[in-house]
């Protein structure tokens, strides 16, 4: 079961608390893979592809949220595109 984190709303170590809460997921999906007949290295370059893509989601659902702030404002002004 994941923990909760300590204390709602935001304080310095929450991200620290949510990585903890995280690792047996983690080391439960890594001993499976294992079991199942997959090396640490393929394991590894797959979890770091998988954080490299959610990066890039991210930073790629930035600039469409800045996009669309921009498009609100310019509306609001009346103004066209």
């Amino acid at each position: 079961m994941v923990r909760p984190p300590r204390r709602q709303g935001e304080y310095g170590d929450r991200e620290i608390d949510c990585q903890e809460a995280m690792e047996p997921g983690f080391q439960a999906i890594v001993d499976c893979m294992l079991e199942a007949g997959w090396t640490r290295g393929e394991i590894m370059r797959s979890l770091r592809r998988l954080i490299a893509a959610d990066n890039m989601t991210q930073k790629e659902n930035a600039k469409v949220e800045a996009q669309l702030a921009i498009a609100r404002a310019i509306m609001r002004a009346g103004r066209a595109f």
